[in-house]
């Protein structure tokens, strides 16, 4: 029998998450025939370069998608939401790293390690979720699974690269300037699109995404209602309790969360016991040995697949809660491997197939 070979398009293949969702397809289990490369009209016409071979990038129109299998899209919501209706229209599947689609009721949100069993009744879009949220939920599933989940509270530490490669680079160029004593006028964080913009070098920014409802910033919105998603299959579910506080920090790439949560039993889990549930849930890796000053750090996570936890220990003040820290690159399992994880899946249960007529539910 011959293997399927799988013709697939990358949405926003020159960005920060698309060049490292080529590097991730290209050491991926899933057979490709062909790749193709869209972006902006302005990038058209670079040469980018694919298991060896030279590829160039093509304009991203509706007919891009014609024949295409598989679509990895980072180009930013609005063109997901005008895009991906259209590739599931000519046959395509896609996984979208965008938020544009991840509160939609006909779209599964996936962490493959977390509920992979949502990736079955999908109608040919399937959202990846928040860089902040992947990785606290693989540090926490396991502890879910065998002890319940009450609480979560969660402060993150995330770094400059979430907002993608052009605040890395302002970043450092804020650095270098306040080191020579020079003034310089940021133009991107907390939010390009927003009313005022502070240096993140040297300092740390209480935002991330605009503000809502009750003073909350959308970032933490999206933590609250996407690890009900994922967790509980319901965005909006009571059974488990999530707030967040989100804070942008001068490391260019691997986001930081300091968690706080209460387990579900009555069962008083030890340290020892939580980490053997982690130790034993595919993607994550134990890092915690105070003695030996042993910690997940962003600095040894960059560059990495995996999710990183340490720093488990008890609320000496509340029974059954516990704290820990977790790492994680955010552009590798928090967005470009995430979603590469998730093709791979979609391609060994032979789900990479668009039920008819269900481009109409997003048109």
């Amino acid at each position: 029998m011959v293997k399927k070979q799988y013709k697939v398009a990358i949405l926003g293949a020159t960005g920060a998450v698309g060049t490292r969702m080529i590097q991730q397809l290209a050491a991926s289990t899933i057979p490709v025939s062909e790749v193709h490369l869209l972006a902006s009209a302005r990038s058209a016409g670079k040469t980018m370069t694919f298991k060896g071979e030279s590829v160039t990038v093509e304009e991203a129109k509706p007919e891009s998608f014609d024949g295409i299998d598989l679509v990895l899209a980072s180009a930013g919501g609005s063109v997901s939401g005008r895009l991906l209706p259209e590739a599931v229209k000519r046959g395509a599947v896609c996984v979208d790293n965008t938020s544009f689609f991840r509160m939609n009721d006909q779209v599964p949100l996936v962490v493959p390690e977390v509920n992979e069993k949502d990736l079955a009744w999908h109608h040919g879009i399937i959202a990846n979720p928040n860089c902040s949220t992947i990785q606290m939920v693989m540090a926490l599933e396991p502890v879910r699974q065998k002890y319940g989940l009450n609480r979560i509270v969660v402060s993150t530490y995330q770094a400059a690269g979430g907002a993608g490669q052009s605040a890395i680079d302002e970043m450092n160029a804020e650095a270098q300037a306040d080191l020579n004593g020079e003034e310089f006028t940021p133009q991107i964080l907390p939010v390009k699109g927003d009313q005022k913009h502070y240096p993140l070098a040297f300092n740390l920014l209480p935002q991330i995404d605009v503000f809502e409802d009750e003073g909350y910033t959308h970032e933490e919105w999206k933590m609250i209602h996407e690890t009900k998603k994922i967790m509980l299959g319901d965005k909006n579910s009571p059974d488990i309790k999530v707030t967040a506080t989100c804070v942008r920090v001068p490391v260019p790439v691997g986001h930081g969360e300091s968690v706080w949560f209460e387990v579900g039993t009555d069962q008083r889990p030890t340290v020892a016991q939580l980490h053997e549930v982690m130790a034993d849930f595919p993607g994550l890796v134990v890092q915690d040995d105070p003695s030996q000053q042993l910690y997940p750090q962003p600095k040894t996570a960059e560059g990495r697949r995996e999710t990183f936890v340490g720093r488990v220990r008890r609320d000496l003040e509340t029974p059954g809660a516990y704290n820990l820290w977790v790492v994680a690159d955010n552009l590798l399992k928090g967005a470009a491997w995430n979603s590469v994880q998730i093709a791979e899946r979609l391609v060994a249960d032979d789900l990479v197939r668009v039920p008819e007529h269900n481009a109409e539910l997003f048109l």
